[in-house]
């Protein structure tokens, strides 16, 4: 009797573009040695030792039955249908829904209708891969070519694409997937510092419904850009093209304000957007997101040093359609800054002002007594916030719900009792680091039932 062997491709692209793909081997996705990946000791092999990575092979469609010599000696018991083998195809298909993608690849190998199941379209919205060492362009221009096999060249179904932590991804798995997935809308390549501005402008300009973008800890990319050839065929109206409204550049150290305002003045529907760690970043580059992103609701400037009171006087031209800021760290904020947000951004829920060291009771009552719906505020390692600037939000801030006081060297048990005592809704205290005494803390938690309370005395249990 002839024995099924799986079809293994080691070959360079230009070799691989002339087979039929079929089911990409789960040597995609781990590398030969990885926990995930079981691989028999004798028989064919599903990936390649000698250069000590994973490389890209495929598989063909198993067979409908095995024809090995020793399954004849099976037992009637052996050869009854498994319970799994029971279910209906949409069930088996909702089971396989929650699969990550090189589990769906094993999935396709089990038999001829584990096959055409784990390859129905509805699964493969979303590619998702993670690991540093996969090889990441490889794994993506076979599973594309295999998506695109009823629509060549194109894969339509194909919107998620996340990368996040693949170090081996480079500018060439990007171009594959901006050449093949003119549909994508999310795509996550964070910590992927391989990739370029180059990689990216082509996936902005190819993926017209791009909506998500996360890039962050790509120190290569310095903005957001359509190609040069895209704005040329789009002018005069490419400023408008791009259609990103979440954009997360945290820890790109090399972004600076002219780069800000490129990204500004291509993604005008920005609604989200984080510059984390984006240490060159001054006012200068927030005056140019103000004037052409009017629709942001969400923005971080966390430990952006250069931002100033300035660089709030701009934010605060949001007005109410702010609903969450991160400030932390950017020590040249003071009240001053903080007033210019409570004063016009009366619908903020969010405030993150932990190490702004300049600001005082004060800029507390502003934004107190202006931003009453205001929900989470962590103004920890603020040490001139005493427990005058607690009795204003406790008198103003109802909906109060997560509050950090880390490492407030002015804050006392008084201030707790009457934060706890107002604003009964309280989810979260944090008051680690704080002069506060165990009966404070017993009042908070009689008080506000659901409370978590993080704190550093090791009397309060």
């Amino acid at each position: 009797p002839t024995t099924h062997q799986n079809c293994v491709f080691c070959l360079p692209d230009s070799d691989l573009s002339m087979r039929t793909l079929s089911t990409p081997s789960p040597a995609l996705i781990f590398p030969p040695n990885s926990p995930g990946f079981q691989n028999g000791r004798g028989s064919s092999t599903s990936s390649s030792s000698v250069t000590g990575e994973t490389v890209a092979m495929v598989h063909s469609p198993p067979p409908t039955r095995l024809t090995h010599p020793l399954i004849r000696l099976a037992s009637k018991h052996q050869k009854e249908q498994a319970n799994i083998d029971r279910l209906p195809d949409h069930s088996m298909i909702q089971i396989f829904s929650f699969l990550p993608t090189n589990q769906l690849c094993r999935c396709a190998r089990v038999c001829r209708r584990w096959y055409n199941l784990a390859w129905d379209p509805r699964l493969w919205r979303t590619i998702r891969l993670t690991g540093e060492t996969i090889n990441v362009d490889r794994a993506l221009k076979v599973l594309t070519r295999r998506l695109c096999q009823d629509t060549p060249n194109v894969c339509l179904m194909l919107e998620t694409v996340i990368v996040s932590g693949c170090r081996r991804l480079t500018d060439r798995g990007l171009y594959t997937i901006a050449q093949c997935c003119p549909e994508l809308r999310r795509l996550e390549v964070s910590g992927c510092y391989n990739i370029s501005n180059e990689a990216v402008f082509d996936v902005v300009s190819l993926c017209p419904n791009l909506e998500h973008l996360d890039v962050s800890g790509c120190s290569k990319v310095t903005c957001i850009s359509l190609t040069r050839e895209a704005s040329i065929k789009l002018s005069p109206l490419h400023g408008k093209q791009i259609s990103i409204r979440y954009l997360d550049m945290t820890d790109c150290f090399v972004l600076e304000d002219e780069g800000l305002h490129t990204i500004a003045a291509h993604c005008t529907q920005l609604t989200h957007l984080y510059l984390r760690r984006c240490v060159r970043i001054t006012d200068e580059g927030l005056r140019y997101l103000m004037i052409y992103c009017t629709s942001v609701k969400e923005l971080s400037v966390s430990d952006c040093r250069f931002v100033s009171d300035f660089g709030m006087r701009e934010i605060a031209k949001l007005e109410s359609r702010l609903r969450y800021l991160s400030i932390a760290h950017c020590g040249r904020i003071t009240d001053v800054g903080i007033r210019y947000i409570a004063k016009y951004c009366s619908k903020l829920r969010y405030l993150n002002a932990r190490g702004c060291e300049g600001i005082t009771d004060h800029g507390v009552e502003y934004l107190a007594k202006n931003c009453t719906k205001l929900k989470s505020l962590d103004i920890g390692k603020c040490p001139l916030v005493s427990d005058t600037g607690l009795e204003f939000l406790a008198l103003n801030c109802f909906n109060l719900k997560r509050l950090s006081l880390k490492s407030c060297e002015s804050i006392t048990g008084q201030g707790l009792q009457i934060v706890a005592a107002n604003c009964f809704d309280l989810q979260m205290l944090n008051v680690q680091d704080c002069d506060v005494s165990v009966d404070a803390l017993r009042f908070v938690k009689r008080h506000c039932k659901r409370c978590i309370i993080e704190h550093t005395n090791p009397a309060f249990f």
